[in-house]
């Protein structure tokens, strides 16, 4: 197969790091109470990769894929399969100052194309399916800004692993053989202050950031008092570095002065991203909150697990 056939393929369902695009859905909702509802849903949930070659066939180069994720309480309810080990609703985080929010959400539907009218179109025949058994929490629409900057300017997603470090960072292994190749998945919606963002001078913004603004450098970690964004989510236990993969997008709309990155990490080990958030709004130490948040509101937060794309058809299988 030629390098060139080899692109003109429908991505394969679940994968999680399928590639970076120019415009994503995030799509969250709730199933409603009944069987006929789960019923309708598992149904959908197993026949996903249906609407994903109805629609990605158009422009196969465009690259849409979805990855679907299953909260914690809907769980037995579309499966007699024990749920994910680490598995469990959205943990909140209060600091002193910031608080990470808990919101509804059952299932997530990350949509991702290179076109902005596939992911619309697939978004569509989706939702069509699900027509009376789920009720949208959330529909949030991104887009890729410049040189894979968020809204404050800088690069995001730099420090995702690479290579064959993705699939140890992202995808269930031994440790928990039933959910071997899901994934678990961590949202959450944030709102910036541009105004007052940009009311820094470029100095004061990479000290937060703990980057340079226009070439990406790292900065060097401050060894004591208030650290950056960049070294507060950086885990590190016993010497071994733990990565998760991001797929942030920017959303917005200048019209009505709404600015925000939805922030999406998939993880092998859930407990890496919840570190995270942890030492973003409780501060390491405690009280020292990543700088960042007082000018990004987080406004939602919901925990999923990614099965594998086997384990997702099997839903049908009742």
């Amino acid at each position: 197969m030629t390098s060139s056939s080899a692109r003109r393929v429908p991505i394969e369902a679940q994968k999680v790091d399928a590639p970076l695009t120019s415009s994503a859905a995030f799509l969250v909702v709730t199933v409603n109470d009944g069987e006929d509802a789960a019923n309708t849903v598992r149904d959908v949930l197993s026949g996903i990769d249906d609407i994903t070659k109805n629609v990605g066939f158009r422009d196969l180069d465009a690259q849409l894929s979805c990855t679907v994720g299953i909260g914690s309480e809907v769980w037995p309810r579309l499966t007699a399969r024990p749920a994910p080990q680490g598995l469990h609703p959205f943990t909140e985080f209060s600091g002193a100052t910031h608080t990470a929010p808990r919101t509804p959400g059952d299932l997530l539907f990350h949509i991702r194309a290179n076109r902005q009218d596939l992911v619309f179109e697939f978004e569509r025949q989706l939702l069509d399916e699900l027509a009376g058994a789920v009720t949208v929490v959330d529909e949030t629409i991104g887009f890729r800004y410049f040189d894979a900057r968020d809204l404050l300017g800088f690069v995001d997603g730099t420090a995702n692993p690479v290579g064959t470090a993705v699939g140890e960072s992202t995808l269930v292994g031994h440790e928990d053989a039933t959910h071997a190749g899901g994934s678990y998945v961590v949202i959450q919606k944030y709102l910036h202050t541009l105004e007052q963002w940009q009311a820094l001078t470029t100095e004061q913004q990479e000290a937060i950031i703990g980057r340079k603004k226009a070439d990406n450098i790292e900065l060097d970690d401050a060894e004591t008092g208030q650290k950056s964004h960049k070294t507060l989510s950086t885990i590190v236990v016993d010497g071994v570095e733990h990565d998760i993969l991001r797929d942030n997008m920017p959303f917005g709309s200048p019209g009505t002065s709404t600015f925000g990155t939805y922030f999406i990490g998939y993880s092998r080990r859930l407990w890496v991203t919840e570190k995270m958030l942890e030492r973003m709004f409780i501060g390491d130490p405690p009280g020292l909150h990543d700088r960042i948040l007082d000018f990004s509101r987080a406004v939602m937060g919901c925990t999923f697990f990614a099965p594998s794309a086997d384990a997702l058809r099997g839903l049908g299988d009742g």
